[in-house]
């Protein structure tokens, strides 16, 4: 981690609902009980390797609360895993399916493990291994796992396959994200980013945007990334720069995205090219560091990458009109109050920005149960008409209260939550003497 230790980033977190709090119409119950994951679970996965030797990777699940709902939420395989960190991603996301209204409270796994070492077969003996381990800690009314940094939809395929297998029943349910074949929603790949780009479209309906005018930079060119990308290049926003792991690209006219990604998506890299069905030419363009995309000239920047990318070190430096948090957390909290005193900047928060993936995860679930499987037309227009309408809700807390976006969004997460709370009982109840 950058600036948090392992020890902080939970409770930084929960200093972020200590600000909403102040905002929000709860009882004093709502934030004691977010400050209490509700279940811990860590789990040593044997793997035997290839080579015949044997590995122990380390990994944990971590229920936040289940007040709304079964818990959701993704599983990652990285080798910076730390349970501080799931327990901070598992409160995050019991916030961002409040703000979206779904009926599920907040859950994260994780494995210490760099996949890109492990083969195939080594792979898919972990993702089977971990649900091994936490199978009687999950399930489809319990808590459903989904894809996060480093998993996949055919590890999703594995893990629900491995579960079926244990429980001895088909089970599509219990893990959303898995591949069309096996229970898959259609336009579930797509839904972070076109969740986003629908946070965009309000924003440019309530600024009078022209997007023609806009230019835009997006660090993370990945799944999500490139999907926001797409839709906004679609409709006339200029993306002026895009990066991956190992750098970026900056042309100052814009990049024709689908050329970019298709060429990204063939050669595993980011090229500067413009592509005329399977022929592509090289175009000019400037080679940038991630560091030099972040402080870009530009209306909206788009960080899609991992969490931490803006910190206190480079806020100052930061010159975009709007950020749009696709990546978890890719605003420290140190940063937030750097940014927070720049005039006229806002802040679209990832619990609001990247909802659309656990938005059509509901979905996914929701079909599984039922067996009626939707057209991707039909999950395009309900994603659409739940972000949209989320959207518009923070908003107004945020002029309401005159705060910035980020806590207007914690500010409506803990309202909904705090209505659940109340209607089991708090002690202004359970001490009422008439």
């Amino acid at each position: 981690m950058s600036e948090q230790n392992h020890e902080s980033i939970f409770q930084d977190a929960l200093g972020r609902l200590d600000v909403a709090g102040k905002y929000a119409e709860i009882d004093q119950e709502t934030i004691q009980r977010m400050q209490h994951p509700i279940q811990i679970i860590q789990v040593a996965i044997p793997v035997r390797m290839d080579d015949g030797s044997l590995k122990i990777f380390p990994g944990y699940r971590v229920r936040h609360d289940a007040t709304r709902g079964p818990t959701k939420g993704g599983i990652r395989f990285h080798p910076e895993v730390n349970l501080e960190e799931v327990k901070a991603l598992s409160l995050w996301m019991t916030c961002k399916c409040a703000v979206m209204d779904i009926p599920y409270g907040g859950a994260k796994g994780g494995v210490i493990v760099n996949p890109k070492e492990l083969t195939p077969l080594e792979l898919e003996r972990l993702s089977r291994g971990f649900i091994e381990r936490i199978a009687d800690f999950i399930g489809p009314d319990t808590d459903i796992p989904a894809p996060d940094v480093y998993t996949n939809e055919r590890i999703m395929g594995w893990m629900m396959n491995e579960y079926s297998t244990i429980v001895r029943k088909h089970s599509p349910d219990v893990i959303t994200g898995k591949p069309i074949a096996l229970g898959g929603s259609l336009g579930r790949s797509a839904a972070t980013g076109r969740g986003a780009y629908h946070c965009v479209k309000q924003l440019e309906k309530k600024k009078a945007w022209n997007p023609k005018e806009i230019t835009v930079a997006v660090q993370g060119f990945g799944n999500a990334g490139q999907s926001v990308a797409e839709l906004l290049h679609k409709d006339g926003y200029h993306i002026v720069a895009v990066s991956d792991s190992k750098g970026g690209i900056y042309r100052e006219e814009g990049f024709d995205i689908p050329s970019l990604m298709h060429a990204k998506n063939e050669s595993r890299v980011l090229k500067a090219v413009y592509c005329e069905g399977s022929v592509c030419e090289a175009v000019d363009a400037e080679t940038i560091t991630n560091e030099e995309l972040l402080e870009l000239d530009v209306d909206i920047l788009i960080p899609a990458a991992l969490q931490d990318a803006i910190t206190k070190e480079n806020a100052e430096k930061i010159s975009a009109r709007v950020i749009v948090e696709v990546a978890n957390g890719p605003i420290t909290i140190e940063a937030d109050g750097i940014l927070d005193q720049k005039e006229d900047l806002i802040v679209i928060p990832d619990i609001l920005a990247n909802a659309g993936g656990v938005t059509v995860s509901y979905f996914e679930w929701v079909q599984n149960r039922t067996g009626d499987y939707w057209t991707e037309e039909m999950v395009n227009h309900r994603l659409e008409g739940v972000m949209c309408k989320q959207f518009d809700h923070v908003y107004e807390l945020m002029e309401e209260h005159s705060i910035s976006m980020r806590t207007a969004a914690y500010v409506l997460a803990l309202n909904r939550i705090g209505a659940a709370v109340i209607a089991t009982g708090t002690s202004a109840y359970f001490s009422n003497k008439d």
